[in-house]
């Protein structure tokens, strides 16, 4: 069992430590459950067994909103903490479980009470969900995006590319966004709930990158989805992009948290029973040194990673500034704590299979997706620039 004094914190309250206390040993028996069963090196089946597994398990009940109660908001401390808690068991785990809430985080936020019908099935772990933001030519520059959405009577026609889209390829539906045209930059896009059968949507490339993701670029060409599955109002949809990324923003930068904290441990691990000249590692004052940077980089990050979580919980409209602040030091601080626990490990580190290997390639991408860590500095800057 991890460290879990944190969990002390005035952050919290007892359901948050009650949920890491259950979520805990379940993640543990079916991380090893899963390892018998299904191939490692197949991750989109490995995905659709996590998604299933947190499914009936009840965890994907916190990704989204109840549509009968849809009063009730996200908890962002139980994401945060759910995330941390996968992260540190493996990677796709953790993926699972986001990509079920950012998928529909604009239909938990904005959707109408018969869109939200989506929702009980991607809770219940039956229906793997995706968000299609990113575009080519646009990457973090939301504005920027081409793909349209033409009215036509009571459809409208998408046509475009989007890349990069976490559970491409195996997600059973999309909250897209397209340009409507009801203003230029910004203000002209619009978001849809749709179905990955949907005529004109394909699959034009799986991407292949160093942490094995299910990730495609989607094509749509003369795709006709019914105004209904609008979500929200015409050319509101950079506002909800941002309000979904304002709350799973935190939730990214406790996943870095999830895996920093396991590279401590078996950093931890290594040094007390790895000997060198006839004594453990851990007797170094130099070992000590980079042991004393890793725990300090994980308290620090969980607490702006807490801070902000908290905040949102609060009811604050806004926590750009403090998501912001929680991602790009997590992620930044996670990476150069996994990298020196595989320099503390030695060739063991580099060992294909090892559990620091592993969260070597998966920490490097959390710094670019859901805005690169220089887009968050833009932000705080901002901030900081404009303050009182």
């Amino acid at each position: 069992m991890p460290d879990s004094q944190f969990l002390d914190w005035p952050f919290f309250e007892d359901r948050h430590r009650d949920l890491v206390k259950a979520l805990e040993p379940w993640a543990q028996d079916t991380q090893a459950r899963l390892s018998r069963t299904v191939d490692a090196h197949d991750a989109d089946a490995l995905t659709r067994a996590w998604v299933q597994a947190l499914g009936d398990a009840g965890w994907l009940q916190y990704s989204a909103i109840d549509p009968d109660h849809p009063e009730v908001p996200l908890d962002v401390r139980s994401l945060c903490l759910i995330r941390e808690t996968l992260a540190r068991h493996h990677g796709l785990a953790d993926f699972a479980f986001a990509m079920q809430g950012l998928g529909t985080g604009a239909l938990s936020l904005f959707g109408s009470p018969e869109q939200r019908a989506v929702l009980r099935r991607s809770r219940a772990g039956q229906c793997i969900t995706a968000f299609a933001l990113t575009e080519p030519q646009s990457g973090s520059d939301v504005a920027n995006s081409t793909m349209t959405a033409r009215r036509e009577g009571d459809h409208y026609v998408l046509d475009g590319e989007k890349t990069w889209i976490s559970n491409g390829g195996i997600a059973d539906g999309y909250t897209v966004f397209a340009r409507t045209g009801d203003a230029p930059g910004a203000k002209g896009l619009s978001a849809f709930w749709v179905p990955a059968d949907t005529p004109g949507l394909t699959i034009a490339e799986r991407l292949h990158t160093l942490a094995p993701h299910p990730l495609a670029r989607l094509r749509f060409e003369a795709c006709r989805v019914p105004v209904s599955q609008r979500i929200g109002e015409s050319g509101a949809g950079f506002r909800m992009a941002m309000s979904v990324l304002d709350v799973f923003r935190s939730t990214v930068a406790a996943a870095a948290l999830g895996f920093a904290r396991r590279a401590c441990d078996e950093a931890v691990t290594r040094v007390q029973t790895r000997h060198i000249a006839g004594q453990p590692l851990a007797e170094s004052q130099m070992v000590q040194g980079h042991i004393a940077d890793m725990a300090l980089s994980v308290d620090a990050s969980a607490l702006l990673v807490y801070r902000a979580a908290w905040l949102k919980d609060q009811g604050a409209s806004r926590v750009s500034r403090e998501a912001a602040m929680a991602k790009l030091f997590a992620t930044e601080e996670a990476q150069k704590v996994i990298d020196l626990a595989v320099q503390l490990h030695g060739g063991e580190g580099v060992r294909s299979g090892a559990v620091v290997e592993h969260l070597y390639r998966d920490i490097r991408a959390l710094r670019i997706y859901e805005g690169a860590s220089d887009v968050q500095r833009v932000v705080i800057a901002r901030h900081a620039l404009h303050a009182g």
